[in-house]
C-alpha cells in the first residue's frame, strides 16, 4: 500500500525548547518510517516579524541540525527549507484567492501577534495562514502533527482545501491533525498558565535544547509550583502538572503512575527528578548536534538535495492545481519566430 504523507514545519525564530521536541519533533521521527514525510524549516513564516540578516541562516542551519540530531532522518524523510521551493508562495496566492477575509479575521493567533506587534502590522500577520494552508496541501499531506494552538489553522486548511475541491474536484486530500496525549503542550516554567514559546525572551520561562545542564538544573529548580504539597496533575495546581507532564513525556511514562509514585514527597524531590530526566535526554542531543553543526557544507548540501526532492511533489501538485483553474500548460518548445 502505498504511505501517507505527513507534513510539519517550524518557524526558526527564537529557540528551539523541550516544548518543540515533546509537543513536535519527537512524532516526526516516530513516525518516519510508517508515513512519507516532509520536515520543511517554515522560513517564509519566520520574516512575518523583523528578522536580523547577518544571524537569520545560522539560526536556520541551527534549526535544521537540531531536528537531525533529534532523530530525523534525511535518507527517509524530506527536509529542506521552504524557501527553497517557490511552489509554497505560488500555491499561497492561488488559496488566498479562496480564502475569506472573515477566516483570516478569526484567526486567534493573528490577534495576538498583532497586540504585540502593533510597530509593525504586516500583511504577512494576516494571511501567513493562508501559506500555512498552501505548505500542506502541496504535498497533499494526509496527517499534519499540529499542537493545539494550531488547530485552528489546520481547520482553515481543510475549509480551504474542500471548497477548491468543490469547485474544481478532488485535488487535495483533506488533512487530519494528530495531536500527542502527552506532551503536547509543555507550559512556560515561570507562568505555567501559558504554553512554552520558542520566542519569548524571558529565559527562565524555556528549557531551551541547548541549554546546558547547569543552566537547565537552575530553570527547574526555580520554577513556579503551587500551594499546598499534593502531586497530582489538577486544574488549580498548574506548575506541578506541568512538572508531572514534562516528566511523564520524557520518560515515557504516565501522569497517573508518576502521582503514585509521589505521594507523600515534596516539590524537592520532583524538581530534581524532572532536571534530571531532561538533562538525560537533552546530553545526546547537544553532542549530535554539535558534531552535525560543525560541517556546514554537508548541512546545506542535505538541504540542497532535499529541496529537490521536495520540488518534484510540490511541481506536480501546482500542474494539477493549474490544470483545475484552466492556465495555459507550460511548454518547452519553442517555436520560429514570426
Amino acid at each position: 500500500m502505498k504511505k501517507q504523507t505527513l507534513l510539519s514545519g517550524i518557524a526558526p525564530s527564537g529557540r528551539l525548547t523541550l516544548g518543540n521536541y515533546l509537543g513536535a519533533i519527537r512524532n516526526w521521527v516516530a513516525r518516519q518510517d510508517q508515513y512519507k514525510c516532509f520536515f520543511p524549516l517554515v522560513d517564509l513564516h519566520a520574516v512575518t516579524v523583523r528578522q536580523d540578516p547577518t544571524t537569520f541562516a545560522d539560526r536556520c542551519r541551527d534549526f535544521v541540525a537540531l531536528y537531525l540530531a533529534c532523530g530525523v532522518n534525511p535518507q527517509t524523510s524530506v527536509v529542506f527549507a521552504q524557501s527553497h521551493v517557490a511552489e509554497h508562495c505560488e500555491l499561497a496566492w492561488i488559496l488566498q484567492c479562496y480564502t475569506q477575509v472573515g477566516e483570516l479575521n478569526r484567526m486567534t493567533q493573528y490577534k495576538d501577534k498583532s497586540r504585540r506587534n502593533k510597530g509593525d502590522m504586516n500583511a504577512g500577520l494576516f494571511s501567513y495562514p493562508v501559506l500555512m494552508a498552501a505548505d500542506i496541501v502541496l504535498y497533499k499531506a494526509d496527517l499534519v502533527p499540529v499542537g493545539e494552538d494550531q488547530r485552528q489553522h489546520l481547520e482553515l486548511t481543510r475549509d480551504v482545501a474542500g471548497r477548491f475541491n468543490g469547485l474544481f474536484g478532488d485535488v487535495f486530500p483533506i488533512p487530519e491533525a494528530y495531536i500527542p496525549d502527552s506532551g503536547a503542550r509543555v507550559m512556560s516554567l515561570q507562568d505555567p498558565t501559558k504554553k512554552m514559546s520558542k520566542s519569548d525572551t524571558v529565559a527562565a520561562n524555556v528549557i531551551a535544547l541547548l541549554d546546558d545542564p547547569t543552566d537547565v538544573a537552575r530553570k527547574i529548580k526555580r520554577c513556579v509550583t503551587d500551594s499546598g504539597n499534593e502531586i497530582v496533575v489538577r486544574e488549580d495546581k498548574p506548575g506541578v502538572s506541568n512538572l508531572l507532564n514534562i516528566l511523564a513525556a520524557v520518560t515515557e511514562t504516565t501522569t497517573a503512575a508518576l502521582e503514585n509514585e509521589y505521594v507523600g514527597q515534596g516539590y524537592g524531590r520532583l524538581k530534581s527528578d524532572v532536571a534530571d530526566a531532561v538533562i538525560a535526554l537533552l546530553e545526546p542531543i547537544q553532542a549530535r548536534f554539535s558534531d552535525l553543526r560543525s560541517d556546514e557544507l554537508a548541512l546545506d548540501a542535505m538541504l540542497a538535495a532535499g529541496a529537490l526532492e521536495a520540488g518534484k511533489t510540490a511541481r506536480r501538485t501546482v500542474q494539477e492545481v493549474h490544470g483545475a483553474l484552466g492556465f495555459i500548460p507550460k511548454s518547452s518548445r519553442v517555436g520560429p519566430r514570426a
